[in-house]
């Protein structure tokens, strides 16, 4: 198995009381195990970690924002595309919790990864990982153009009150660009500031959004237009073509939504008994997340004023909460969706920046002495807080005026998260099948109890995990017109996913060929990688 490169001794945590009591010393020394010094500060309890997957996942926030697109093209059918991506993912959570539980280290899915099939292997994972990141935060950003301008069209600055909000059009996308880069500015800060801030801030998010939803869910259920019958029929799918495509494409929503989960597990050098706590919050992020989210999907269907009008594809559920509620009563659970929108690009800012300075104190990446510089005052990585926010920002500013800005990011963001996710899930599957995993059974947490085990069924959990994901990276990458060209004639357009994703990995396999010499060809980095993962 490979080692981390910078194995220190324990050293004393920087603990705001300035004294260290016996559970937080263990905590060090469990960490010391691992190969690293307590620099962050654990600052965050069970219900922050909980915070951090689930306002990630953001149902109020990525539901809003992609509800009308999966209705676009599936109609209200569509929602059977939800618990389809909601049980693949659930396998997924289920083998990030045990990783969780061997190995609770930020920058998790760097860390797993490189555990699991080596450094070069790990490198890869994780730099792909750090770029879908990036674009994830620059998509949550953007989500507050579906939220703002239908509550007060005073947010429509560009192109005035009157011009039109509609992401997809020029003056909504350039809009959405700009209200974008405000939150990156203050999101950054909260960042930088202080893990207790952030971990205040997150949660008190999360419980405006757990509110939000569930009276939005019981009020839209008290206004139906039609029963729940409506998801047995395509009504308001795109027309033309295969139904089948048109419904895989409509998936995007959902795949979209369930995903982050594993911010749980990048926070976990700042949790309180991570063995204890992260794996219980990675699953209950995605079992609330889903159960939330699929009864929000049905209640926007059930109550949308009209299903063929064209509302509901160009509006989504903001449509729907504006012509169901009022001025008054809409503006108002509108709000809390802006709540869970800036929440949920918080935790997916600090997610990344704990991915940078994980990977950076490995010394893995560009300038990596300052990315992985801990602030000795406020106990967070300033420097790789602050690349985090800046390559959010130059993703929304590149992209100005481009009206596939939702969809193409989105689609191209997931598929990146995916691929990085499939680094872990896939060589954790040979490991099982190896049985190098059982170096691990018996192990236990800070309680002294069984850590979480997925004992005799991991095997299959993992198979059918990674299936799905492979099988989901490829319908996110499918060059669709109506995804990544709404020009609908411009190749290089509709084939940007795997450009970028391609381009991205060139990029970064350059990067690691000069940095390590030994392997001195991108072919020879996949072929040592895959060489140290079987040895």
């Amino acid at each position: 198995m490979s080692q981390p490169q910078n194995v220190a001794p324990p050293a004393q945590p920087p603990f705001p009381s300035g004294r260290a009591d016996a559970a937080a010393l263990a905590q060090a020394e469990s960490l010391a195990a691992l190969g690293y010094r307590q620099e962050l500060r654990r600052g965050v309890g069970s219900f922050s970690s909980f915070a951090a997957g689930f306002s990630f996942v953001s149902i109020l926030t990525t539901v809003f924002q992609l509800f009308g697109l999966g209705f676009g093209f599936g109609g209200a059918a569509f929602f059977w595309t939800w618990p389809l991506v909601f049980a693949g993912q659930l396998l997924v959570a289920l083998n990030f919790a045990q990783l969780a539980a061997w190995w609770p280290v930020s920058g998790a899915i760097y860390q797993w990864s490189t555990r699991l099939a080596g450094k070069g292997f790990g490198w890869f994972t994780g730099w792909v990982m750090i770029v879908g990141q990036v674009l994830t935060v620059a998509v949550a950003a953007v989500a507050l153009q579906a939220v703002l301008p239908s509550i007060w069209d005073g947010f429509q600055v560009v192109g005035g009150r009157h011009a039109d909000p509609t992401p997809t059009s020029s003056t909504g996308a350039q809009n959405a660009v700009l209200l974008g880069c405000v939150l990156l500015v203050v999101t950054t800060v909260v960042t930088i500031v202080s893990v207790r801030v952030m971990a205040l801030v997150t949660s008190a998010g999360v419980v405006v959004e757990l509110v939000g939803v569930t009276a939005l869910i019981a009020l839209l259920f008290f206004l139906p237009k039609r029963s729940a019958t409506v998801v047995l029929h395509t009504t308001g799918a795109a027309p033309g073509g295969s139904y089948l495509f048109a419904w895989l494409a409509s998936a995007l929503m959902a795949a979209y939504v369930l995903v982050g989960f594993d911010a749980a597990g990048e926070l976990s050098e700042e949790t309180r008994a991570p063995r204890r706590t992260t794996p219980k919050t990675i699953v209950r992020a995605v079992a609330v997340s889903g159960l939330g989210g699929g009864l929000l999907i049905l209640a926007g269907l059930i109550a949308a004023p009209s299903l063929t009008d064209g509302g509901l594809a160009s509006g989504g559920l903001a449509w729907v909460v504006s012509e169901r509620f009022g001025p008054v009563l809409g503006r108002l659970l509108l709000c809390t969706v802006a709540v869970a929108v800036f929440a949920c690009t918080l935790a997916c800012q600090t997610a990344g920046s704990r991915m940078v300075f994980s990977m950076a104190r490995e010394n893995a990446l560009p300038f990596s002495r300052a990315l992985a510089k801990v602030s000795p005052r406020t106990g967070t990585p300033v420097t790789a807080s602050l690349v985090v926010g800046a390559g959010a920002a130059a993703a929304l500013v590149v992209n100005i005026g481009q009206t596939a800005l939702f969809t193409a990011l989105s689609s191209l963001c997931i598929a990146m998260l995916y691929l990085a996710y499939v680094g872990v899930t896939g060589p954790l599957l040979w490991r099982r099948l190896t049985g190098w995993t059982a170096q691990f059974d018996g192990g236990r947490d800070e309680d002294g109890r069984a850590i979480f085990s997925l004992g005799r069924f991991g095997v299959a959990c993992g198979a059918v995990a990674v299936l799905y994901q492979a099988a989901m990276v490829i319908n996110l990458l499918w060059p669709r017109a109506a995804v990544y060209d709404t020009t609908g004639h411009t190749w290089w357009l509709r084939w940007s996913g795997v450009l970028f994703i391609v381009g991205a990995t060139a990029g970064g396999g350059l990067y690691y060929a000069a940095t390590h010499r030994r392997h001195r060809a991108v072919g020879g980095i996949v072929i040592a990688a895959v060489a140290e993962a079987v040895s």
